[in-house]
């Protein structure tokens, strides 16, 4: 673990509006699963119920211009950078005011107006990426940050040490952003992965790596700090291993037996969402009034999110051609 106590403290505004986006995803996610459950939505989901504090805390500290890109487990880093919830309902539900005219679906949202660049479905493949939207950041001399969201897993595949390698060597304003939660999808990190920390890895090539508390917001948004002001200033990439825990299995409908009934109960008894509303209140950041009204809020947004995703038109059988070629070409 890294000492980020240098690092500017945020303030009460920050810490509130870090804690407005993880009851935003939270509140998705539970509504999302329900309207699963309910035979609303059809499709394969993976809930990241648990992880809520790392994208919000790092989002807190980009702009629309800066960019992300996340896996087909990402929906959190998504609405934590603030991607409207109206096209992504429409979205997941595969109608066409989605954010893909709804081709793309729940595991391949794209929302550029917010940064929200790509949702890649092949793991590990963010980070090149990534690599590529800060080169362009660099050539036209603009300020931007590129974020790259992947799981442990990720961290062994090949695209993570070529994008670490290439990013260290041209010195891109990329911060590679290692959520691990411990399973790469069903295996556990100690039967997958050789180093005990990820972050370790950073060394190889030559950039600053941390291991961070992922479920501590003042934690997160320190190294987060850092990690982006080194990044704006053409300093070079860093890794970040954001430490985590998932609730619920990789995929929706999952049985989790790969995770002991101890561990997760632990996991589940130390929840950050409450444990950072009980400290907000505690030192007189917010009210339990504010928060509560902010809930509702975002819970209202959800709904009508969900309203307007369910009552959107499928997209029409000529969109199956379009979006394929520029020009077609008959065979």
């Amino acid at each position: 673990m890294a000492d980020h106590s240098n690092a500017p403290a945020p303030s009460t505004e920050t810490l509130v509006d870090i804690y407005r986006r993880m009851i935003r995803i939270e509140r998705n996610d539970d509504t999302i699963r329900t309207a699963i459950r309910r035979g609303k939505l059809v499709m394969p989901y993976y809930s990241a119920r648990g992880q809520e504090v790392i994208p919000s805390a790092i989002s807190t500290l980009l702009t629309d211009d800066d960019t992300i890109c996340t896996i087909y487990r990402g929906i959190h880093d998504m609405v934590a950078k603030g991607m409207p919830l109206r096209p992504l309902w429409a979205e997941i539900a595969g109608r066409v005011d989605g954010t893909c005219k709804g081709k793309g679906g729940p595991m391949h949202l794209t929302h550029p107006e917010t940064g929200v660049m790509v949702t890649t479905g092949i793991v590990g493949s963010s980070m090149p990426i990534a690599n590529g939207l800060a080169w362009a950041a660099q050539l036209d001399g603009s300020k931007r940050v590129s974020i790259a969201y992947f799981g442990d897993g990720a961290s062994n595949i090949g695209a993570f040490h070529e994008s670490l390698n290439l990013a260290s060597l041209w010195k891109l304003p990329v911060v590679f952003v290692c959520q691990n939660n411990g399973f790469a999808e069903h295996t556990r990190y100690e039967n997958g992965t050789s180093v005990d920390f990820i972050a370790k890895r950073a060394a190889g090539y030559g950039m600053p790596g941390y291991t961070v508390d992922g479920n501590d917001p003042w934690a997160m948004y320190a190294a987060a700090h850092e990690a982006i002001t080194r990044a704006r200033e053409g300093a070079g990439p860093t890794l970040l291993e954001c430490k985590t825990f998932r609730f619920l299995g990789h995929v929706l409908g999952d049985d989790d037996k790969y995770m002991t009934k101890e561990e997760k109960d632990a996991a589940v008894a130390v929840d950050p969402l409450p444990r950072f509303r009980a400290r907000l209140i505690a030192d007189g950041h917010a009210t339990e009034d504010q928060l509560t009204a902010m809930q509702a809020k975002i819970q209202a947004e959800v709904d009508d999110a969900m309203a307007f995703g369910l009552a959107s038109e499928f997209p029409s059988v000529e969109e199956l051609r379009r979006d394929v070629f520029e020009q077609e070409i008959a065979a």
